[in-house]
């Protein structure tokens, strides 16, 4: 039943996930958080973070590892392969028909409608993780670190995978300091 579930899970993902990787993430946040409860809100994020920071294609980074996680060996290859099956068989059907029928008109705005498409599905997914963040975080604290990777990332090009590990060093370093352990400090 467990490998049955992580096969329709990446495999719903892997076939509704038009556009790439990215695009299948919110996907997989719900098939593995909400519908499946294979993980908590927090644990997704830091497997998106790790899988961000790894060479390769993301979706199937994360069918491999949430399916290890979940069902060992055996779940990590049934995830990895429906994550993969999907697009090899819409890939074949899909490029066929649109070779078949690349200049009408349907055509050209069916592939312009999928970039919206995936930019909400997207920024649906970042305004979930900005809520959480918030609440365990601050509002303030969350919105500066937001800017500062928005500016690092696109201003001064910094690869993503550099500014995940900076935050998950400083993470690991960083212990606030608790009001217990105020009380003796001299202000």
């Amino acid at each position: 039943m467990l490998q049955r579930n992580l096969f329709i899970a990446f495999f719903r993902s892997g076939m509704l996930g038009f556009g790439g990787g990215p695009s299948t993430i919110p996907l997989v946040h719900k098939e593995v958080v909400s519908t499946f409860k294979w993980m908590d809100d927090d644990e997704f994020s830091d497997v998106l973070a790790l899988g961000n920071t790894l060479p390769g294609p993301i979706a199937t980074k994360m069918a491999g590892y949430i399916g290890y996680r979940v069902g060992g060996v055996a779940g990590m290859l049934n995830a990895v392969l429906a994550t993969a099956l999907p697009t090899v068989i819409l890939m074949i059907l899909l490029l066929s028909t649109l070779n078949a029928y690349k200049d009408e008109a349907w055509v050209r705005g069916m592939s312009q409608a999928v970039l919206p498409v995936v930019a909400v599905m997207l920024l649906t997914l970042t305004w979930d993780f900005s809520k959480k963040s918030s609440q365990s975080f601050g509002v303030i604290k969350t919105v500066l670190l937001m800017a500062t990777a928005l500016v690092l990332m696109e201003v001064l090009h910094l690869h993503p995978g550099i500014l995940i590990g900076v935050l998950l060093l400083w993470a690991v370093l960083y212990k606030p300091r608790r009001k217990s352990d105020q009380k003796g400090m001299p202000s």
